[in-house]
């Protein structure tokens, strides 16, 4: 085994040691963990790092809205890549775009990028894409 593969190893051992704990992560830790672990089985925890990562930009940086926005479009980024015929893909990618668009209103945004969210949106409404 490498070293490079014996870090990665660790570092999933320390994600999922991390989240089985008894005490209650904060939304960093909770969210790194799950970053790590959708790496290695993204069906498991794709889902659970969209949400995380509302939480956590919720949370933690309802005060600094362009962090905010980032960490919503990280979201809406795992949401996309959830195995298409998920069936909780659709209502989540949903859900994720809705609040991606509705942080972006706060931040000016370009029409043309509201119309695109508009548009997906309305996409995922119909069916899984």
């Amino acid at each position: 085994m490498t070293h490079t593969a014996h870090a990665h190893h660790d570092a999933v051992l320390r994600a999922r040691v991390a989240l089985l704990g008894s005490q209650t992560l904060p939304a960093r830790q909770e969210v790194a963990a799950y970053r790590v672990l959708a790496q290695v089985s993204p069906l498991a925890y794709l889902p659970l790092l969209t949400v995380a990562l509302y939480e956590y930009s919720r949370q933690d940086f309802a005060h600094l809205p362009e962090t905010a926005l980032a960490l919503r479009a990280e979201a809406v980024g795992a949401a996309r890549r959830m195995y298409c015929l998920e069936p909780t893909r659709g209502p989540l990618l949903l859900t994720a775009l809705d609040r991606y668009r509705e942080q972006l209103v706060l931040s000016e945004p370009v029409q043309e990028e509201l119309d695109a969210l508009d548009r997906e949106m309305a996409a995922c409404a119909i069916g899984c894409r």
